[in-house]
């Protein structure tokens, strides 16, 4: 494996993939740490395009890793050096720029899909695509007004699912209108028992913004209220945690 050295440039390319209008233009994203790194390293759908690593890793990772008929960039860090690149608090070992996943057109029909309105966090993001990969759901639309997918903290959550859940920012409500023999329900905090209802393999789930909740123009084209029943005094759940709950009793 040709080694190259750090220089001011790539700095500069590192920190631009740092503001999504850069990640968009060059179709690429960051990953930083071993474990993360190395389960992307495994997926068919994106390309790995730069490593910049401490030399112990680089001596520790299977060279037919990154190998392939298109061979990244590699450059090996010195000590400190990756403390200029990363966006972690305590950087680790490796950070990688892959290409963005290439996924197939979605399909809503005979489907479970989610809504995102409006989630705002990058980390409660990252968690809702982890946890829709844990069931087996395989696309996302969020309002555009949502996190990216692709910042390093949403990467960093997702611990390898943003390769086998596609995300698409489009108006939730389009996607709505365009099919509309599929259900869609809402998380909402007056509606029916999640816990009572009969479990599907198709339907959209709407999950609203962490304060304000879903949207008024998306709650007139839903078909079903749901709600996890509350039984202590909390104000509301966490967006990711709610949807983790509608799906383990929704999902067939």
């Amino acid at each position: 494996m040709g080694k190259e050295m750090l220089v001011k440039s790539q700095v500069k390319y590192i920190q631009s993939l740092g503001q999504k209008k850069f990640r968009d233009q060059e179709g690429a994203f960051v990953a930083e740490g071993p474990k993360i790194v190395e389960e992307l390293l495994k997926a068919p759908n994106l390309r790995l395009l730069n490593i910049f690593a401490g030399a112990d890793w680089l001596a520790a990772i299977d060279p037919a890793a990154l190998a392939g008929p298109n061979p990244p960039s590699i450059t090996e860090l010195r000590k400190g050096e990756l403390e200029r690149i990363s966006t972690l608090s305590t950087p680790n070992q490796v950070l990688a720029i892959f290409s963005k996943p290439s996924f197939p057109p979605p399909v809503f029909e005979n489907l479970l899909s989610l809504l995102l309105d409006g989630i705002q966090d990058p980390g409660n993001l990252g968690t809702i695509i982890r946890i829709a990969d844990w069931f087996g759901i395989r696309q996302i639309v969020c309002t555009p007004d949502s996190a990216d997918a692709f910042s390093s903290k949403t990467v960093q959550s997702t611990m390898g699912s943003i390769t086998r859940v596609q995300v698409l920012y489009e108006d939730p409500g389009n996607i709505i209108l365009e099919h509309p023999s599929v259900p869609v329900y809402a998380a909402v905090l007056e509606g029916s028992n999640v816990y009572a209802m009969e479990r599907t393999g198709s339907g959209m789930i709407i999950i609203g913004n962490e304060s304000k909740g879903i949207g008024a123009a998306l709650l007139e084209r839903v078909t079903h209220r749901i709600t996890i029943p509350r039984t202590g005094s909390a104000e509301s759940l966490n967006a990711a945690v709610a949807t983790g709950i509608i799906l383990s009793h929704l999902v067939r």
